[in-house]
């Protein structure tokens, strides 16, 4: 299995690959939606863990892309501003799961466990 993560921050992207590794999901990371767009070209990730707050852009606003040109792609939100308007605009836009930061390896894996 394949998961991309999409997110600003160089530490959480370490972090959440050290914590799929241990559900033998292996992944890559970007840390724009410019990266993102480009990679998806190349791969078919089967989970997309994305931020909120990138610099290109809003993550809420990007899965509408994901869905589209990958629909089969579980979409996991990952912000630390959960606020009640983006939590719904993101489930309105598609998104499977919404995950607050900071996060624990077992949030991570409970929400995994749900999805697939």
């Amino acid at each position: 299995m394949k998961a991309l993560i999409i997110d600003d921050e160089i530490d959480i992207c370490y972090l959440l690959q050290g914590i799929l590794i241990n559900k033998n999901i292996y992944s890559d990371y970007v840390n724009s939606i410019s990266e993102a767009k480009h990679i998806l070209q190349q791969i078919d990730p089967s989970i997309i863990f994305l931020d909120n707050h990138l610099p290109d852009s809003r993550g809420v606003d990007f899965i509408s892309y994901i869905k589209k040109n990958k629909p089969g792609t579980v979409v996991i939100m990952i912000t630390a501003y959960d606020t009640p308007d983006d939590r719904r605009k993101a489930i309105a836009e598609g998104a499977d799961f919404f995950i607050p930061k900071p996060f624990s390896r077992d949030t991570v894996f409970s929400t995994i466990d749900k999805l697939l």
